[in-house]
């Protein structure tokens, strides 16, 4: 099974480059911004949390989020692997995904994190946020998101880099030129 973590800064293009390896790749996707969009539009118990939360520019508690992702995995039984896009963000939300893919006979192949400065990300999301609207993007909650990702989740790499799972990817330039170098890693696992 190939289970890839792809970490990076708000604005990184995690989405984007997922897209792509999910395709090329046939892994499912597990995104918890968009899982905590999907409980949010459907108005679930854990939707009306999440939304108060991520609406003041919180980090959604580890519980929470932890659960949602194992539903996630639950859900897809015959997945060749899965690409975590904006998890884990800590080291306990690190730890608690190793021990739930131990419990399932499986375990993360590998971490790439897209590289990417500040101001190319400031850049890159004031563009994003003309074109979504996306309420995490106003420029008060992006410098807060920001401030947490350099704060916190940035602590996550060296977790995953003392068990040898980390490599780290230029993410600016073309995408495609960006796509190919995440797939030469990804290669790499197999070889």
């Amino acid at each position: 099974m190939l289970n890839l973590v792809l970490f990076g800064p708000p604005g990184a293009g995690k989405g984007t480059q997922s897209e792509k390896l999910i395709s090329k790749y046939n892994l499912v996707h597990i995104s918890t911004g968009d899982l905590f969009r999907a409980h949010i539009k459907g108005q679930t118990d854990l939707g009306k949390q999440v939304s108060q939360i991520i609406a003041d520019g919180n980090l959604v508690p580890d519980s929470i989020t932890i659960a949602m992702l194992e539903e996630e995995i639950k859900r897809n039984p015959q997945a060749k692997g899965f690409i975590f896009d904006g998890f884990p963000r800590t080291v306990a939300q690190a730890e608690a995904l190793d021990n739930f893919l131990i419990e399932n006979s499986s375990s993360i192949t590998g971490v790439i994190a897209l590289d990417v400065n500040e101001q190319e990300l400031t850049q890159r999301i004031a563009k994003r946020q003309e074109i979504s609207g996306r309420a995490d993007d106003a420029a008060d909650k992006l410098k807060k998101r920001i401030e947490e990702y350099f704060g916190k989740t940035i602590h996550v790499l060296p977790y995953y880099e003392s068990q040898g799972k980390l490599s780290k990817v230029n993410g600016i330039g073309e995408i495609e030129a960006i796509f190919t170098d995440l797939s030469q890693v990804i290669d790499s696992y197999n070889a």
